[in-house]
């Protein structure tokens, strides 16, 4: 693996007995900057249009502090299938130790059969920076100031 840096993060089947069958999360080839996660449900799920699913992957990690994983979508899934990450990107904190799942929501128009071992997501490994306030009168000036959504125009 051709990756900058690798940090070590620990990880644990729930119920190493039932899931087997299944993979620990992996980049799938070496330019990979998320780990795709399968999907550790039990049998076959129809997820209807417009459906808000969360799905277990049947492990917990234990990730370094000042770090993140962020669960995102998988690109095929969303683009084919309208299938997406209801929270995008979700967030994995470092102090965290349940199952991971991933929150899974139906924009396409037909049903789509999800089944065990199918790759719903993918995890990035994240560095965390925190911000400290600085409370001050008043902000500095700039060209675009308080301008919002769409402000900026299309070029």
């Amino acid at each position: 693996m051709s990756h900058l840096r690798n940090v070590e993060v620990e990880i644990s089947w729930i119920e190493p007995q039932s899931t087997r069958d299944l993979h620990l999360p992996a980049y799938e080839t070496s330019g990979s900057a998320g780990m795709d996660i399968e999907a550790a449900i039990q049998s076959e799920l129809i997820i209807e249009p417009g459906q808000i699913v969360l799905i277990p992957t049947g492990f917990a990690v234990a990730i370094p502090a000042g770090y993140e994983f962020q669960i995102r979508p998988r690109s095929g899934l969303a683009v084919k299938h309208g299938l997406t990450i209801i929270n995008s990107p979700g967030t994995i904190d470092s102090d965290y130790r349940g199952e991971v799942k991933i929150g899974l929501v139906h924009l396409g128009k037909e049903p789509f059969r999800l089944k065990r071992g199918d790759r719903v997501g993918q995890m990035i490994l994240a560095p965390v920076v925190t911000a400290k306030w600085k409370n001050v009168e008043s902000l500095d000036e700039t060209k675009r100031g308080s301008g919002g959504f769409g402000h900026t125009g299309l070029r």
